[in-house]
């Protein structure tokens, strides 16, 4: 089958990844419109259970997926005004990696299975495209490839309220910090996880629009923005700096775009899909894009080599996949609208505040809340973490890897 995948990001490389390892009679070419080193964003982060279906489906990128990956544990809650100061946690531990890094290694991967990866190919015209069996659409949530066949696919797009701004930061954080921050015109917070060890984190910058036109962030270009920036939330930066050109260009505040669709292919042609952002979106504060995207991209490549019939196969990939996105959507719509309504949580103290934004998603087990208080006491966050490092020791066996060394510590059982 001959396929063209629009689009080298995660979704776009992953799915030439998979298919070829299920067919490498497969003639498959990836265009993508950016230099090799160029992307957009810093950091994406995951979770165990990403790395567990990656090596299931192809060990060796695997591998290196996690060799490049950083371990952080513990969520920090920061709140910082006039009624509260203090810090709340929650539990647990992830995975993130600078986005660079991820793409040169799914490049590599490809082009190694003998996938036609081509950077700096711009497509003028979506009709424009080479001749193909199969059209895989991994061009994000702006696709041209959608846009032009949008009455087919039922595409609905629901912007959010808050402005955000995706930023870098030379502060290295060990955790994943949220920090809220009160100024006179409003509260203002980010959300940062590290992205290259001893480098670089991720920082997401958000607030409502009367606290962005209140501090004249509104008016301000990104770079006049940053002094103001680093001065709100300098005890969380600890002195360190924002950055805000990543290898794709400078960031810009945007407002995020909630995209579904009613079907992910074209019947009519039988020859178009959609995958990771292209197909769907997901608001960031539930870190799910990447790996929503990678499993698209797994589950696209299994229908066809399962069913003979492309139309069928697109169908079935259709069916699943829509089915298993909807509760997560509805999770990140309530988790946008959520963070929307800041104003309606921000007077209680950190604990109570870090149990609501630990609840947005919908109800809870009555339990959960006992277990939320436990987790503020220092000898349990201990208890809890020991018993992470030990469930994370035995799946990293299992996948037949040496586990990643925490940030900023030496413990046992750890290079």
């Amino acid at each position: 089958m001959r396929i063209v995948c629009v689009g080298g990001g995660p979704a776009g490389l992953y799915f030439s990844i998979s298919a070829k390892l299920r067919d490498a009679g497969h003639e498959i070419t990836v265009i993508e419109r950016d230099p090799p080193e160029a992307t957009y964003g810093w950091g994406v982060v995951y979770w165990n259970d990403l790395l567990d279906i990656l090596h299931r489906n192809d060990p060796e990128s695997a591998r290196a997926v996690s060799a490049g990956s950083v371990l952080w544990r513990d969520q920090e809650i920061r709140l910082h005004g006039s009624r509260h100061d203090g810090t709340a946690y929650f539990g647990g531990y992830g995975y993130s990696m600078g986005r660079a890094a991820l793409l040169d290694v799914l490049t590599r991967r490809a082009r190694a299975l003998g996938v036609d990866v081509r950077h700096g190919q711009r497509l003028e015209d979506p009709a424009d495209l080479p001749e193909a069996d199969l059209i895989v659409a991994a061009d994000g949530a702006g696709s041209r490839l959608r846009l032009s066949r949008a009455e087919h696919f039922g595409t609905r797009v629901e912007t959010g309220r808050n402005p955000y701004l995706w930023l870098g930061t030379d502060r290295q954080f060990d955790s994943f910090v949220f920090d809220f921050e009160e100024t006179p015109a409003g509260w203002i917070w980010f959300h940062a996880y590290p992205s290259v060890r001893g480098r670089i984190s991720t920082c997401i910058v958000e607030c409502s629009p009367q606290t962005w036109q209140g501090l004249g962030l509104d008016t301000l270009e990104t770079e006049d923005a940053l002094p103001l920036l680093e001065k709100i939330f300098h005890r969380a930066l600890d002195g360190h700096s924002l950055i805000s050109s990543s290898r794709g260009g400078p960031a810009k505040w945007q407002r995020f775009q909630h995209l579904s669709n009613t079907t992910w292919y074209d019947d009519t042609d039988g020859n178009l899909v959609l995958v990771g952002d292209a197909a769907h979106t997901t608001h960031f504060t539930l870190g799910s894009g990447t790996r929503l995207a990678m499993i698209d991209a797994i589950v696209l490549a299994h229908a066809l080599a399962r069913y003979p019939d492309p139309r069928v196969a697109l169908r079935e990939y259709d069916r699943h996949r829509r089915a298993e996105l909807h509760p997560v959507q509805a999770a990140a719509r309530s988790s946008m609208a959520w963070f929307e309504q800041l104003d309606d949580y921000l007077d209680r103290d950190p604990v109570s505040f870090a149990y609501a934004m630990s609840v947005r998603q919908g109800r809870q087990h009555p339990w959960r809340y006992q277990v939320h208080l436990a987790t503020q006491i220092a000898a349990a966050r201990r208890a809890r973490r020991a018993y992470d490092t030990g469930k994370r020791w035995y799946r990293d066996r299992r996948r037949g890897e040496a586990p990643l060394p925490l940030l900023g510590r030496s413990l046992p059982g750890h290079r």
